[in-house]
């Protein structure tokens, strides 16, 4: 199995390389593929995330959860982890350290508890639902009750990425944080036991 950094590297060159008009059809189909899962239909209290490095883009998604009066919330870096703040239209947004955009302190912001699903961007993932992300940690050190608490369904976590950033398998890390569901531009992965004898 490669490494995770090999894998970063494959896949985010892999994302970045889909040409633009492939791109806007993608962000079309990913907000088909959400508004197919019943914790989108329920969910009030919405998570999302801006592209950036080539990520899927998310703003169908956003027009569509403003029709069905969602609340959208942005993630802001808070040291390690992140917190998430109301995101309205015509907003005025200031860059984080990684220059991107992000809620001003200002917006109302809704305890990570408290939201009911997280749309979150990722650079790998596989039938498992596991997640590989940029390296820095931000949303498995936000989301680690739910290892302390596996009971816990709240927040769903959904994954967003394009179907060619799906592995065969991940190698994961005890503090891995997995995902409800991955939504793609070819559908809805719902998480799979891995079979024995599968690396992880």
């Amino acid at each position: 199995m490669n490494s995770r950094s090999d894998i970063r590297r494959s896949m985010r060159a892999g994302r970045r390389a889909v040409p633009p008009r492939q791109r806007r059809a993608a962000g079309i189909a990913l907000m088909h593929s959400a508004i197919r899962l019943p914790m989108w239909r329920w969910a009030r209290r919405v998570a999302i995330y801006r592209p950036a490095d080539g990520e899927i883009d998310t703003t169908p998604l956003a027009r569509e959860a403003r029709r069905c009066n969602k609340q959208l919330y942005l993630p802001v870096v808070d040291g390690h982890k992140l917190r998430f703040r109301r995101w309205q239209p015509q907003q005025t947004m200031a860059p984080n350290r990684f220059g991107i955009p992000e809620p001003p302190r200002a917006a109302p912001e809704c305890p990570t508890r408290w939201l009911d699903l997280v749309i979150m961007p990722l650079v790998a993932f596989d039938g498992a639902g596991n997640r590989l992300g940029m390296g820095g940690g931000f949303y498995d050190h936000t989301f680690a009750f739910r290892h302390r608490h596996p009971r816990w369904r709240h927040p769903r976590l959904v994954g967003a990425a394009f179907g060619l950033q799906q592995a065969e398998a991940l190698p994961t890390r005890p503090w891995d944080v997995p995902l409800d569901a991955v939504i793609t531009d070819t559908g809805v992965v719902r998480p799979q036991p891995q079979t024995e004898g599968k690396p992880a």
